[in-house]
């Protein structure tokens, strides 16, 4: 399955000017980095990959929509995965987002 292109337009909007800003195809999906490191990306599988505090994590899980991101069949630690559902709004993928990308920023 393809990334979905409306998503990843959507995200294109929010970032706008994004200091530091690029994009690169990763994992069957469209990837958003700042600086070199993946913030977010429109999933190959549907939905959103986003970049989490691992301290949050466990919390972010027991919302709607979201699951662990798994590659290779394994949980990826600091990476969750957000269906299409909780994405519907601006309001939705903004708030997921503004998170990957500060995560993205404090990388180092």
């Amino acid at each position: 399955m393809a990334y979905d292109d409306d998503l990843a337009n959507r995200i294109r909007e929010l970032l706008g000017p994004e200091p530091g800003l690029s994009e690169k195809r990763m994992f069957g999906g469209l990837a958003f980095l700042i600086n070199g490191h993946m913030a977010v990306a429109a999933s190959g599988q549907g939905g959103l990959m986003v970049r989490v505090d691992r301290d949050e994590r466990e919390a972010l899980l027991k919302g709607k929509f979201v699951s662990p991101m798994i590659m290779r069949n394994r949980e990826t630690r600091g990476w969750l995965r957000v269906d299409a559902d909780g994405l519907k709004t601006k309001r939705q993928l903004q708030t997921w987002v503004a998170r990957g990308v500060e995560q993205a920023r404090s990388a180092r």
